[in-house]
Formats: C-alpha cells, structure tokens, sequence
C-alpha cells in the first residue's frame, strides 16, 4: 500500500481570499470545502488546500514554492499577474545575479517564479516544485511513503517526482533551521487502497511518529524531521 499526496496544506488568515490569489495565478477553480478552500490538482500537478488558522507565521516557511518560465516574458507576465493578485516583492538575500524573482502571496507565504532555461524543472508544469527546508533522511522517507523515486541525490540534497511526472518536491539538506512551532504548511495524504489503520502503521514503520487524530478523523503524524502531516479516511 502506499499514499497519494493529494494537497499541500496551507493555514490561512482568510483562507477563501488566499485560494482566490493562487488560483488566479495558477489558472485553477477553487472548490469550498466546508470552510477550506481547495485548488484541486491532477497526476502531476499537485493540489492546494488552505484551511482557517489564527496561528501567526513565525520565520521563513519550511516549504515554499517554486513557478517557472518558458521564457523571460513569461517570468515578467508571471510576476505582474502575482503582484496584480495581492503579491509582494521580498528579500530573502537573494543576489542581483540570480535570474529567480522572490515574491510573497498576501499572507506573506514566500514563493519563487524561476527565471527560463532552468534545467532541472524542464517539463515540471507552471508547479514545477516544492522546494523544502529538509534532510536526507526525510528525502528518502517521503520517497518509499509515496512511491515517488528519487530524481536527485547529491550533497545530503534530495528530490522525488511522480512517477507520472510534473511537480517536484525537494530538500536542500543541513543546515536545517531548528523547528520552534507547528508548520503552517504540511502534507494531505489518501491511502491508495483505503486502509487508513494499515497506512498509518506503515508511515510510522518508515519512522514517522503518531501525534493526534484530528476532529475529522484524520490521523496527524509527523515526518523524521518532525514537519507535521495528516493521512485522511474514507
């Protein structure tokens, strides 16, 4: 059995306001769920959920993500539409040199439009990667959680794709910034086969830890470097 990631998960201040913003800049339909506001994606783009939390944004978040360019008028169309959106400009110490564009959506979530000609996200769709704060060990344990293979591994730095292809997901390896609060951001997963009770045991034989069930039922683990994730029920 394995999972299938079916969204990232954002807490949001408004969280209707914040699918509208990516939506918009995605070109998806935004579906209410109950509260949350869902951007459903498909076998290589993945979805987006943003879900109400009063919780403050502390720091830098553990995963941000990446749009790219098919050229430089696209980046520039890319980064006037975010900032037509409700996008701001931000510095994270990024050099003059670097052809990537650093922005933050209106709740201050940090996210990149990278410049045209980036090999590594060739053919990756518009959401061509979530780039996250992460070892190796926890490139690896998302490898074998989702059966996703490993597209890099070098320098304690890793990635994993679907096997169908688009979105990447990557971490940078250490230094890793000490975790101090519950992520703002984290992983929804589905059972494939629909057993919750024997994905969950098979998450946790990976090496993630059990933390809570959640008022949905949703079991809440955390990953082995401690970034919290659900595996969703029938």
């Amino acid at each position: 059995m394995l999972s299938r990631l079916l969204a990232v998960t954002f807490d949001a201040y408004d969280p209707a306001r914040l699918a509208r913003f990516w939506a918009g800049l995605l070109g998806r339909e935004v579906v209410e769920e109950a509260g949350d506001a869902f951007l459903p994606g498909d076998e290589t783009q993945l979805g987006l959920r943003f879900v109400p939390s009063d919780a403050a944004k502390v720091g830098l978040n553990w995963i941000h993500l990446h749009l790219t360019s098919t050229s430089l008028a696209d980046q520039q169309h890319t980064v006037a539409t975010a900032l037509g959106l409700g996008a701001s400009h931000l510095d994270v110490g990024q050099r003059p040199e670097e052809g990537h564009i650093v922005l933050a959506d209106p709740e201050g979530n940090e996210f990149c439009v990278i410049e045209p000609g980036n090999a590594f996200l060739a053919g990756c769709g518009l959401l061509g990667e979530l780039a996250c704060d992460g070892t190796r060990e926890v490139g690896l344990f998302w490898s074998e959680a989702l059966g996703w293979p490993l597209v890099w591994d070098q320098d304690q730095e890793t990635a994993i794709q679907s096997p169908h292809g688009g979105t990447k997901v990557a971490w940078g390896g250490p230094p890793v910034a000490p975790k101090e609060v519950r992520n703002r951001q984290r992983f929804d997963l589905v059972p494939v086969g629909g057993d919750q009770p024997a994905e969950v045991d098979r998450l946790l034989s990976l090496g993630a830890t059990r933390l809570e069930v959640g008022e949905d039922g949703a079991v809440v683990l955390a990953d082995p470097d401690g970034n919290e994730f659900c595996v969703k029920g029938n």
